[in-house]
C-alpha cells in the first residue's frame, strides 16, 4: 500500500484540510499519531504538535521524548500539556479516585482516560486558535468503534464519527480529522519502522482490560479486506444514522462551560460524585 498517496487522496476526497489551514496534531508518541504528523508535514500542511504527558512514570517520559524528537526532526512547534501540573495528580491517580466513587467502580481505565483527554484536547486546541485537530485513528480503530457501538446496541453513536467529525458545528467544538481513516494498522507499523521514525512502541501500562481491547484481539485475526468491508458498510448506513440522530442546540456544561449534550459534560460527570 502506498500510504502517502492514500492519505493524500483521503484528505482531498473528504476535504479534511484547506490549503491555508493550520492543524494541531494530537501526538501520543505512538506510531499512528507520529505518522499523521510526518505525512501532513511531508504533504506541505501547516501543522503544530500537542502532547499530553499523563504522568505515568517512565512510560510517559519515553512518550514525551519521542514526540519532542519528532517535532525537532520536522521543525514544527510542540505544545506539551503536563497533566500533573494542570490537574494536581497523574492520570493514574485521578482514574483510581474516580473508580472509588460509588456507582463508578465498573468504569474501565481507557474509558475514563479517553473522556478526559478529549476534553483537554478540545479546550486547549481552541485556546491555541486551531480550527482542526488531526488524530491518529486508523482503519482498525474505526472498525472497532463501529462494531462496539453495534454490540452495545447503540449504532446511532456512530453518527458522530467518520474521517471528519464536526460534532454539530458548535463554535466551541474543534473539528477532528483522521487522515489514516482507511489505513490498516499493520501497514502503519511497517511504514514507520521502515522510515525509523522516533516512536515509543510500548503499550500504555494502564490499558489492561476493556471491551475495545477484546474486540481488537478479534479483529487482529481477520484480513484487512474484512476490516475495509466493515468501514464500507459503516459509510453506507452513515447518512441514515445522521438523519436519525437527535438534533438540537448544544449545551454548555454547568461546571466547566465546555460544550456537551447534557447539562454536565462527561468529564465533569466522571469527576463529580453527585453525577
Amino acid at each position: 500500500m502506498n500510504i502517502p498517496k492514500k492519505v493524500k487522496q483521503t484528505i482531498e476526497k473528504q476535504k479534511l484540510i484547506g490549503k491555508r489551514e493550520k492543524v494541531l496534531v494530537a501526538l501520543s508518541g505512538g506510531k499512528d499519531s507520529t505518522l499523521v504528523a510526518f505525512l501532513l508535514h511531508k504533504l506541505g500542511h501547516n501543522i503544530e504538535g500537542f502532547h499530553i504527558n499523563l504522568g505515568l512514570g517512565k512510560y510517559s517520559s519515553d512518550c514525551e521524548k519521542a514526540v519532542e524528537q519528532l517535532c525537532k526532526d520536522l521543525g514544527i512547534k510542540l505544545h506539551i500539556h503536563n497533566f500533573k501540573e494542570h490537574h494536581g495528580s497523574s492520570m493514574c491517580y485521578l482514574r483510581t479516585s474516580i473508580q472509588s466513587i460509588p456507582g463508578k467502580k465498573g468504569l474501565k481505565n481507557c474509558a475514563i482516560c479517553g473522556v478526559i483527554k478529549k476534553w483537554i484536547l478540545n479546550r486547549e486546541a481552541r485556546k491555541l486558535g486551531f480550527k482542526k485537530i488531526a488524530t491518529g485513528h486508523n482503519l482498525d480503530d474505526e472498525a472497532q468503534t463501529f462494531l462496539l457501538n453495534i454490540l452495545k446496541g447503540a449504532p446511532s453513536l456512530s453518527a458522530n464519527t467518520g474521517a471528519i467529525t464536526k460534532n454539530g458545528g458548535d463554535k466551541k467544538f474543534v473539528t477532528r480529522i483522521k487522515p489514516l481513516f482507511y489505513i490498516p494498522e499493520k501497514e502503519i507499523r511497517k511504514f514507520t519502522k521502515k522510515r525509523k521514525l522516533p516512536i515509543h512502541y510500548e503499550a500504555c501500562p494502564c490499558a489492561l482490560d476493556s471491551y475495545r481491547i477484546q474486540l481488537r484481539k478479534f479483529l487482529n485475526t481477520i484480513p484487512d479486506k474484512d476490516k475495509q468491508n466493515i468501514i464500507k458498510n459503516f459509510e453506507r448506513i452513515h447518512p441514515i444514522l445522521e438523519k436519525k440522530k437527535k438534533k438540537g442546540a448544544v449545551n454548555y456544561c454547568g461546571v466547566c462551560g465546555e460544550p456537551c449534550r447534557d447539562k454536565i459534560c462527561k468529564r465533569c460527570s466522571l469527576m463529580n460524585s453527585k453525577h
